[in-house]
């Protein structure tokens, strides 16, 4: 199971990650701020509270995503 070491939030609404398996990449959020709960990520101030949580990467209203979706649509550097 692929899991997220380490997130960055970065200005452009992009996370800068890092996985269990080596690789570190991009991960572009804006297709998702349109959607439900995402949209409060348009704060900024809300978009930069992501953690890690478990397996997956969380922001402080409770959005989440799991590793391996974000896995799956990581621009990898």
């Amino acid at each position: 199971m692929i899991r997220i070491i380490e997130v960055r939030p970065n200005e452009n609404y992009t996370l800068s990650l890092k996985f269990s398996d080596g690789r570190s990449g991009i991960f572009d959020v804006k297709p998702y701020l349109n959607k439900g709960i995402f949209k409060e990520l348009k704060n900024i101030k809300t978009f930069k509270s992501v953690k890690i949580s478990d397996a997956t990467i969380e922001w402080i209203n409770g959005a989440d995503l799991c590793p391996e979706c974000v896995y799956e649509d990581t621009e990898f550097l």
